[in-house]
């Protein structure tokens, strides 16, 4: 990732400067996790004035808000890309999709939890609504594509609510702290259930793909 000048002057400048800040975000959560995506560590990687941030981003809540709102993008063009050429599919099929389409993006996965415990309430009302706004639309087109696989609208509400809540819910235990790695290898059998993301995801999204199909 190149540096972005000390300064940046025109707007492309602060294009690339944002860009670079957002970068930074992103590899510090793929290394460390969300929870330790600091100011400092962000602009620090980037060469810069921890109170440089404040020029794009009001605080650190909202910039991990604009990675969650990427995310959603990415996540709506991961699923459309997975049920592209499918034709009849069974519940399997639309599950595979769905996991396959979370598990490429862990970074979103992760603000999956964030989002919703803290970075939506900690922005300004305007910043809340644009999230919501992205998230929404990208949404209402996944509800588009999974309803047209046989699900309806209604069915495919309830396999996103689910998909989200449940890889929100697997992606923290399939990313244990230290302690707790210490912990599984020491015992196993706990460790069987908590880092088997793509398994557990998948099994549990047809269960709900098959319930929405027989009414249930």
């Amino acid at each position: 990732m190149s540096r972005p000048r000390t300064r940046a002057r025109s707007a492309q400048d602060k294009e690339h400067r944002k860009a670079a800040l957002l970068d930074a975000a992103r590899a510090l959560a793929a290394e460390h996790g969300v929870r330790e995506v600091t100011l400092t560590a962000v602009t620090t990687r980037v060469g810069l004035h921890p109170s440089a941030l404040r020029r794009y981003f009001d605080s650190r809540e909202e910039l991990l808000l604009e990675l969650a709102e990427q995310g959603w993008a990415e996540w709506r063009a991961g699923l459309a890309a997975g049920l592209d050429g499918r034709r009849d599919p069974s519940a399997a099929d639309i599950a595979e999709a769905v996991t396959g389409s979370l598990e490429r993006l862990p970074l979103f996965c992760d603000l999956l939890t964030h989002a919703v415990l803290s970075l939506e309430g900690a922005v300004r009302i305007e910043r809340a609504r644009r999230y919501k706004l992205a998230a929404t639309a990208a949404h209402d087109e996944m509800v588009r594509a999974l309803g047209a696989t046989g699900l309806g609208p209604d069915g495919a509400h309830t396999v996103l609510a689910a998909a989200m809540s449940c890889a929100a819910y697997l992606y923290q235990l399939s990313r244990p702290t230290a302690t707790l790695r210490r912990l599984y290898a020491e015992e196993p059998r706990w460790a069987h259930d908590a880092l088997r993301f793509r398994e557990q995801l998948t099994t549990l999204l047809t269960a709900v793909v098959r319930g929405v199909r027989d009414g249930g």
